[in-house]
């Protein structure tokens, strides 16, 4: 459903997110621990990226998808030295406890933990999230790779913030989770509502389960090009993704889209009389309304005109995804 009208409030910390820096609560996300001495192969094996590569205080964005390699969640999982943190979708934490659990056969050394009411997670978004990680007194983080991260006064802090905004996001106890917040808006930055993250997530990109993730698309179609590796070997979803890629046979795209009016998301979209996708998400911003759609590929990119139900609409680009094969 398209949301109401954003408020000052909201404009404030968008504004902050663009130009200075914002703090967003995502404790609601799910939190996994997975444990064990298999934890590394298994994960490479249930999802797109290559975890074996990785050595603790690393981390990286990976999809699990389905054996016909449709999408289920976008995660981001962080190794430790004795196990690996996944941070997934709040609709997603429960279900992919269970997929994951299928796929633990009995010689496996791998323990799965749900740890998301015991844990809290924040985001710190925009340009000055620099500053206010140095004054917690973890700057040695700063300017290391997307998914690196440390361990200060049993704060996980790691780069990235969750969108394509620069940032950061802080795993910690429940316990200090009140204090910390408190201390980072001391700090100056400006606190972020949960509807102000989706405008940042829709005019961004990032694609969320149950709109943009679904069994209707595979992660090349969204564009996700970040988080598969296709020199890494065997996985579930790997025969399918490997042949689209080899085949340049992405017939869709998730594209953004500028409209004058709000929209229901599964609304068709058209040029002229054809039909040529459908709208996943739809919110109002500061600028008017945006949405997030599929477009046929054969139809066109940025600048195509569209109609979206009734609705006049534009193609924009999205900075959270990308649509060009890797060399």
């Amino acid at each position: 459903m398209p949301t109401s009208v954003i408020d000052t409030q909201d404009t404030a910390a968008i504004q902050a997110a663009q130009t200075t820096v914002a703090i967003c609560d995502r404790s609601h996300w799910g939190r996994i621990k997975v444990s064990d001495d298999d934890r590394l192969r298994f994960l490479h094996n249930q999802s797109t990226n290559d975890f074996q590569k990785l050595q603790p205080g690393q981390g990286c964005d990976t999809v699990f998808v389905t054996s016909t390699a449709r999408t289920i969640d976008l995660a981001t999982g962080y190794v430790m030295e004795d196990a690996v943190m996944l941070l997934v979708s709040p609709n997603r934490r429960e279900y992919l406890l269970q997929w994951l659990d299928r796929y633990i056969f009995f010689a496996d050394k791998v323990q799965l933990t749900d740890i998301t009411d015991d844990t809290a997670t924040l985001s710190l978004i925009g340009p000055d999230s620099d500053t206010i990680v140095e004054k917690l007194g973890a700057g040695t983080i700063i300017g290391q790779p997307y998914g690196n991260h440390l361990v200060f006064d049993g704060i996980h802090i790691a780069v990235g913030s969750g969108l394509a905004s620069p940032g950061y996001t802080l795993i910690l106890p429940t316990a200090i989770k009140e204090s910390i917040w408190n201390k980072i808006v001391e700090l100056g930055a400006v606190p972020m509502s949960d509807r102000a993250w989706e405008v940042l997530r829709i005019t961004q990109g990032r694609p969320v389960p149950d709109q943009e993730l679904t069994e209707d698309y595979n992660p090349l179609e969204v564009g996700l090009w970040q988080t598969i590796s296709f020199n890494k070997g065997c996985y579930i979803g790997q025969e399918t993704i490997a042949r689209l890629n080899t085949c340049k046979g992405v017939k869709q795209h998730l594209w953004g889209i500028n409209l004058i009016a709000a929209v229901e998301p599964g609304t068709t979209i058209t040029v002229g009389d054809e039909k040529v996708g459908k709208l996943t998400s739809c919110i109002e911003t500061v600028d008017g309304y945006r949405g997030l759609g599929y477009i046929r590929t054969k139809a066109g990119g940025v600048g195509l005109q569209v109609k979206v139900g009734e609705v006049t609409g534009e193609i924009v680009e999205l900075p959270f995804v990308s649509h060009e094969y890797p060399e």
